[in-house]
Order: structure tokens, then C-alpha cells, then sequence
């Protein structure tokens, strides 16, 4: 696990745990909050836009397809569980690490 757990090894990919903050003025990263990581979406929490903005913002910070992201956990929660495919757990510490900066 790094980061406090925020980042865990999975089948195929890696699970990160997320505080969501939707409504936000801008999608970001803000940074580890606990054990989970602090995302803000400028999308709404109605009808699963904002699950699918921070899928987004996942997948472009991660550079992975969107596709290989997915809300697993907390789909109508803050706290939430995200799996990505496609990515090791030490590339994707560096690239949230590397988008907080």
C-alpha cells in the first residue's frame, strides 16, 4: 500500500481511495486527506456525473483510458473506492503524487 493507503495493489491494476467533493469551481487533485485522496469535480452529485468526472480526471492523470477506470465502491457516498486497470501501484503513487505539485 503507499500513501497512507490510499493507493493498493489489485488484480490487473490498482484501487484508490477517494474523498469526493463535487460542485467544486474546477476538477483536481487536492491532495491525501487520511487515507484517502481529496478530488474535487466541478460536476454535480446527481445522476452519476460526478462518479463519471472523477473516472475522468483518473484516467487523464493516470494516462490510462477511461474505460479502465471504474467507481467499485461509495456510488452514491463521498468516500469511494476506484479501480484502474492497466497501471502498477508505484507509477500510479508517482503520477497523483506528481499532479498535487
Amino acid at each position: 500500500m503507499t500513501g497512507g493507503g490510499v493507493i493498493s495493489p489489485a488484480e490487473h491494476g490498482v484501487t484508490v481511495r477517494i474523498k469526493a467533493v463535487p460542485g467544486a469551481k474546477r476538477d483536481e487533485i487536492v491532495g491525501v486527506l487520511g487515507d484517502r485522496l481529496k478530488v474535487r469535480v466541478s460536476a454535480p452529485p446527481e445522476g452519476g456525473k460526478a462518479n463519471k468526472a472523477i473516472c475522468a480526471l483518473l484516467a487523464k492523470t493516470l494516462g490510462v483510458k477511461p474505460r479502465d477506470v471504474e467507481i467499485v465502491s461509495g456510488l452514491t457516498n463521498p468516500e469511494k473506492v476506484a479501480r484502474v486497470r492497466g497501471i502498477d501501484e508505484a507509477t500510479a503513487s508517482r503520477y497523483v503524487l506528481g499532479a498535487r505539485e
